[in-house]
């Protein structure tokens, strides 16, 4: 995708195909080494939950549509205008929504910073 001839999104080589989600994890943190997209990852998984829990309390199915738009529609615009990446959803669809819960909870925790850590990720 571009812009004005700015290149959005960084294209990954999916020769390299990722075996294991231990392999994952650290992967998915430096694609998301940037605050703002975990900033804006966190605010869309919270309304994603927050869709759930009304749609499960009201009986709506509706709100489960909407968890899915409030989930993935933020994350999409963080990787396109802030982190300039594809979102891993593209590729790895289950392991990328499990990381946004579990990125989401270590932040939550205050882990966060040793995970990113851990993960080649330098403090921004």
């Amino acid at each position: 995708m571009a812009s004005g001839g700015k290149i959005l999104w960084k294209m990954r080589p999916m020769a390299e195909r990722i075996a294991t989600y231990r392999e994952f994890w650290p992967f998915y943190l430096q694609e998301h080494a940037q605050p703002g997209t975990r900033t804006i990852h966190f605010i869309g998984t919270g309304l994603a939950i927050a869709a759930i829990l009304v749609g499960i309390l009201s009986g709506n199915g509706w709100f489960f549509l909407l968890a899915v738009f409030a989930g993935y529609g933020p994350a999409w615009v963080a990787h396109t205008f802030v982190e300039h990446n594809r979102p891993l959803t593209f590729w790895y669809p289950l392991w990328s929504l499990y990381s946004d819960f579990r990125m989401t909870w270590v932040w939550l925790t205050g882990r966060l910073g040793g995970e990113l850590a851990k993960a080649g990720v330098e403090p921004r």
